[in-house]
C-alpha cells in the first residue's frame, strides 16, 4: 500500500486523489467515467463519502494507511478538469507530486492498469487540462484501460462516451478493485 509508510496525519490532507469523468446521469456508466467509478469504489472501501460540493468538484475526506487524503470528482467536464484540480490543490497546498489522477486509457486492453509517476498527456484532454492548470507534468497517474476503439474509423468521442458492454463492465470492475488496492 502506497500510504502505509506514513504516520497518522492530524493536519490537512497530504494527498489529493482525483478520478476523471463527466458529471450527470447521462455519462454515469460510460467508458470516460472510469475515474469517477474508481473514486466511488475507493470511497466505499475507506468508508468515506464524496458529497461535498466546492472547488468545482464533489470531494470528501478519506484516511488511507493512516494518511489523510481528499477524494475528488471534478464537475467541470473532462476537458476542463484542470480548473477543479488547481482550485482544490491550491486551497489545501497539495503539490503536484501528491496529486494522484485516475482516468480512462484507450491505448491498453480493457482491464489493464498502468501507473506512472509523471509524463505527458498522451492525447488525453483531461490530463492536458490538468497539466496546463498545474503548470506541471509531475503528478502520478493511474491509467485504467477501456480498450481501443473497435474500428479505426470510429469517432473517439463516440467510443469513450459509449456505454460499457457487460463483459467490459466485469473487466473494469476487477481493474478498479485492483487500482483501489494499489492506492
Amino acid at each position: 500500500m502506497v500510504f502505509s509508510k506514513f504516520k497518522k496525519n492530524t493536519g490537512g490532507p497530504e494527498y489529493l486523489i482525483v478520478g476523471l469523468g463527466n458529471p450527470g446521469d447521462k455519462y454515469a456508466f460510460t467508458r470516460h467515467n472510469v475515474g469517477f467509478m474508481f473514486i466511488d469504489r475507493l470511497a466505499d472501501k475507506t468508508r468515506s463519502s464524496v458529497k461535498k460540493l466546492k472547488f468545482k468538484s464533489l470531494y470528501g475526506d478519506a484516511t488511507i494507511g493512516g494518511v489523510r487524503c481528499l477524494l475528488c470528482k471534478p464537475q467541470t467536464f473532462m476537458n476542463n478538469s484542470g480548473e477543479a484540480v488547481r482550485e482544490i490543490a491550491a486551497f489545501y497546498k497539495i503539490p503536484p507530486q501528491r496529486i494522484i489522477v485516475a482516468f480512462d486509457d484507450v491505448s491498453l486492453n480493457t482491464g489493464e492498469l498502468r501507473i506512472r509517476k509523471k509524463g505527458s498527456a498522451g492525447g488525453h484532454n483531461g490530463i492536458k487540462s490538468i497539466i496546463a492548470h498545474l503548470s506541471s507534468e509531475d503528478f502520478p497517474r493511474l491509467k485504467i484501460a477501456i480498450g481501443p476503439k473497435p474500428h479505426p474509423q470510429m469517432d473517439l468521442a463516440d467510443f469513450v462516451l459509449g456505454r460499457l458492454s457487460k463483459e467490459d463492465e466485469l473487466k473494469l470492475a476487477d481493474a478498479i478493485d485492483r487500482a483501489v488496492d494499489a492506492v
